[in-house]
């Protein structure tokens, strides 16, 4: 049980701490809106990752080729429509409210569209942790519970922790802030170009 729990805590940290689309989308929101209305977020890979892990499972653990494909150009769209909506914002910076209604339903529902439009965990459950959830689940169940629970745990703590690091940079002060907003808008963008590039270099 030990090898499971170390496993995912491992990988749990080491996906929380990857740049990468998702985490780009909690740092934008965090600069946007503040921590309180963006640490629901963290939980959004415990919804979007229940379709991810059935589809993978099913399949046999591996992600089909024109699946991949479309996720890949689906989230291009998708982050792009998040860094112009992020310019938007950018542009008016001293008109953001910090405190926005339902603020934080919305983020947590952005942050499930992103990480669904994400090809790293469909990646990730088919290549690594897949694997590693049947074989444990085989030798015994308390060893695949463990694997997923350390992951999540870890996952969204190590998350969490990054919301709260930008937003302790977000009180330095409005200059600082939007020039952070800022090079978030240009990951965001950078991100959703490379996803649509991606799926143009497979076809």
């Amino acid at each position: 049980m030990l090898i499971y729990l170390l496993l995912g805590i491992s990988f749990g940290f080491a996906s929380a701490v990857q740049p990468g689309p998702f985490q780009t989308f909690l740092i934008s929101r965090t600069l946007a809106h503040g921590w309180r209305n963006t640490l629901i977020s963290t939980c959004a890979p415990l919804i979007s990752d229940i379709p991810i892990l059935v589809l993978v499972l099913l399949i046999l653990n591996r992600v089909p080729f024109g699946v991949e494909n479309i996720i890949h150009f689906a989230g291009g769209i998708f982050l792009l429509y998040l860094a112009i909506g992020a310019f938007k914002s950018f542009k008016n910076y001293s008109c953001i409210q910090t405190t926005e209604p339902h603020s934080a339903g919305q983020n947590l529902f952005k942050g499930v569209i992103v990480n669904l439009l994400n090809p790293n965990p469909y990646l990730a459950w088919s290549l690594v942790m897949g694997p590693l959830l049947l074989k444990g689940w085989q030798e015994t169940p308390c060893n695949g519970i463990t694997l997923i629970l350390s992951f999540y745990i870890t996952l969204i703590l190590s998350s969490s922790a990054i919301i709260l690091i930008f937003a302790t940079l977000r009180k330095l002060g409005t200059k600082i802030t939007r020039i952070l907003v800022g090079i978030s808008i240009i990951a965001l963008a950078g991100f959703g170009i490379y996803q649509l590039w991606l799926g143009i270099a497979t076809l």
